[in-house]
């Protein structure tokens, strides 16, 4: 068989076909088709070629991932096509332009899809009116409770009613009163008042999330979003109906009156709840994370996370967390110690440790980084090494089954296998028959497996690092605080393949730091190799030498990740 690549020629993608049309006097070619709310090629809207010209036009109903209701009718525009002659073909102005007729009639930019030669106005005073006209309506009976609002700083009635709005009501009858502080369901708290009625929540629960569980009842003035009589609104998908909602009819029980938004610090980050690695903010203030909100990745979650996700941040504030590097005296005292006596302690032993003595289990929670340093030091010794799967129950849209955010990239670095946990009980039979004296174990239990307490006492050296206090990190002889992703910078590997960074949110408490600092040290003083001050520089020594990162780059990933082969 030759050794000679082939190279096979693709054909190539068909021609995007396009359009002239004008938006505000400005003439720009934009595609015939474009993907709607379930990616399928559908014909070009009036909002998707003002979005394509910069030019913004006010919306509430319209969501880019959602199906189109065109019922708040705050996009309307006006719009001229080219006029016809009576043999049907365009008439021709003096100076060879076609002759443009102005249709009497508005249209809302969400629904009206774009045609050959179309001029669509967003800025004339029968459109500024219009939009007045439309805000007035919606303003009628809505309270006047902005500085209570939990929605005031992310309101697109407020800034819309700043930017296109009137300065004054001319209303002075009773506003109707609506149902306030509804107890939606476990995770949502409804402000009927509030709400604008634009469908957002209603299209979301049952074309995204399938769960046809909210709807409007009443008529005219009197119209009430509700749940399904005698059911709770309760799927895993809820908290995103509040993330849609562009007032604050829809509230998080968990957020609501935590904190103003304004004063939140927002950060790009990974969620690390499940194997999807669905791309966050991280809002927080103090070196306190006060929530998690999804980040549009259409690569990975559109702009959508579940409520598991979303609402498991508690842990990395708690008052338990490890804190202090400690380690076991020869009297069996646990006493603190600093990071430099640690790791030049534990640098001696390793150094002393005969080929295969050493076991290395590391959470599949671990970053990229933190498993590629790992491997250097079970290069070194020859260690077994090996991560533990955690599992439950997933859904079709977003929760993979695989708890774990990391399971790839541990793969694909070379800490485990595809079926996680198969060498725990190689590593267990190693250390009761005498052969494994050092245990290295990063993030884990390892009571919980295989390895129980009577195991860990047999060791000569048990190195654990964590986060927070468990039965392994109660037995360690040298234990390392960690920090958790929000506390560091790094790059995770979903279970489709796609590395992705997260950036450092909040500062870790005490003297816990990101793991991949002090195993650099840890790998230079054992093996002697440097050269990766930087996070950045460590993510690209590491895509040289492991095979599926080749050709990657730090700066390369940019905020939503790239695919590589699994």
């Amino acid at each position: 068989m030759s050794n000679t690549a082939t190279t096979e020629t693709k054909p190539a993608a068909p021609a995007i076909e396009k359009i002239k049309v004008k938006v505000d006097g400005r003439e720009l070619e934009v595609p015939k088709l474009m993907p709607d709310w379930q990616g399928k090629l559908v014909p070009t809207t009036m909002i998707q070629a003002c979005e394509l010209a910069k030019t913004d036009v006010p919306h509430y109903c319209y969501h880019p991932k959602l199906p189109v209701a065109g019922n708040c009718r705050m996009c309307l525009v006006e719009f001229g096509t080219p006029a016809l002659g009576p043999d049907r073909k365009p008439v021709i102005n003096p100076d060879g332009t076609p002759k443009i007729a102005k249709s009497p009639r508005p249209a809302i930019a969400c629904a009206t899809p774009i045609s050959p030669g179309m001029e669509i106005y967003t800025q004339t005073p029968g459109v500024k009116q219009m939009r007045e006209g439309v805000l007035e309506f919606l303003l009628i009976n809505h309270p006047l409770d902005c500085p209570i609002c939990d929605q005031a700083g992310e309101c697109k009635l407020q800034e819309y009613s700043v930017d296109y709005g009137q300065s004054a009501s001319r209303f002075v009858e009773p506003k109707v009163h609506k149902p306030k502080a509804v107890d939606l369901g476990p995770r949502i708290v409804l402000d009927d008042e509030r709400c604008i009625l634009c469908t957002r929540c209603i299209r979301f629960t049952k074309d995204i999330a399938g769960d046809d569980a909210l709807g409007i009842v009443n008529r005219g003035s009197y119209n009430t979003l509700t749940a399904y009589p005698g059911k709770v609104f309760d799927n895993n998908y809820t908290l995103n109906t509040v993330d849609i909602c562009p007032v604050g009819a829809l509230t998080s029980k968990d957020f609501r009156f935590q904190m103003r938004v304004w004063f939140l610090k927002e950060t790009k980050s990974i969620c690390t709840s499940c194997a999807t690695g669905c791309n966050i903010i991280v809002g927080s203030r103090e070196e306190k994370v006060y929530r998690y909100t999804p980040r549009e990745n259409d690569a990975v979650n559109a702009c959508w996370m579940c409520d598991h996700g979303r609402l498991n941040y508690k842990w990395i504030g708690r008052a338990d967390r490890l804190a202090e590097v400690r380690r076991q005296t020869s009297e069996g005292r646990s006493e603190k110690t600093t990071w430099t006596v640690a790791l030049n302690e534990i640098a001696e032993k390793l150094k002393k440790a005969p080929h295969g003595s050493v076991a290395i289990v590391a959470s599949a929670r671990q970053t990229n980084e933190e498993f590629w340093l790992l491997k250097k030091l079970a290069d070194k010794f020859g260690a077994l090494t090996d991560s533990i799967g955690y599992f439950g129950e997933g859904d079709k849209l977003l929760l993979n089954v695989d708890r774990t955010p990391n399971r790839t990239g541990a793969r694909l670095i070379g800490i485990c296998q595809a079926n996680v946990g198969i060498k725990m009980m190689v590593i267990a039979d190693s250390i009761k028959v005498g052969k494994v004296k050092t245990l290295i174990v990063f993030g884990e239990d390892v009571t919980k497996s295989s390895l129980d307490a009577e195991l860990l006492g047999k060791l000569d050296t048990l190195i654990v690092s964590d986060i927070l206090p468990n039965e392994t990190t109660k037995r360690a002889h040298y234990l390392l605080p960690g920090c958790a992703h929000v506390e560091k910078r790094g790059t995770f590997t979903n279970i489709k393949g796609r590395v992705q960074k997260f950036m450092k949110a909040v500062e870790a408490p005490g003297d816990a730091r990101p793991e991949w600092e002090f195993l650099h040290d840890l790998v230079y003083n054992v093996t002697g190799q440097d050269g990766f001050l930087t996070i950045e520089g460590l993510f690209n020594e590491m895509a040289k030498d492991v095979p599926a990162f080749n050709g990657l780059t730090w700066a390369g990933l940019g905020d939503t990740g790239v695919t590589v082969p699994t």
